[in-house]
């Protein structure tokens, strides 16, 4: 017979709790890592991950440093950035591609991120990274996220 494990301090308690948290919250930063382009909200990851809305927005900041919803467009408009560089796509076309339903969100998002508008963009990327492999050219041309907007 095995005898009983002693009561976890409040200490002890808290971390475990930290820790399971963490580990829901990288659960929903896969999540939207794999499914950015279907329609995400915060609150179906909350449902998700078995936390309210609010509190999944709050972890998710404290860990990740942004919220939820602003780490899904950056997913999203990192994704754009390709498609758009490609170009056989229209603005609109990859808008809708990334999961963005609507265009005037994306496109200043986009230029948010990005610093010009998903048109001029299309227009300039293909010179921009001509000759270049596209695993250099994702990572020169990766959005910087701004960290605080949420």
């Amino acid at each position: 017979m095995q005898a009983d494990s002693p009561t976890p301090t409040p200490e002890e308690a808290a971390l475990q709790q930290r820790r399971r948290d963490l580990a829901r919250l990288r659960r929903v930063r896969d999540r939207i890592d794999r499914e950015y382009a279907q329609p995400l909200d915060v609150e179906a990851l909350a449902r998700g991950a078995h936390m309210s809305a609010g509190h999944l927005s709050r972890e998710f900041r404290a860990a990740y440093g942004e919220s939820p919803y602003s780490y899904l467009m950056t997913r999203r408009i990192e994704r754009a950035m390709t498609l758009l560089r490609r170009g056989d796509l229209s603005v609109t076309e990859v808008c809708f591609e990334v999961g963005c339903s609507s265009l005037g969100t994306f496109s200043t998002r986009f230029t948010e991120l990005v610093g010009v508008p998903p048109s001029t963009y299309r227009r300039d990327a293909a010179s921009a990274t001509a000759g270049m492999p596209s695993c250099v050219a994702k990572q020169v041309t990766r959005p910087v996220r701004n960290v605080g907007r949420g």
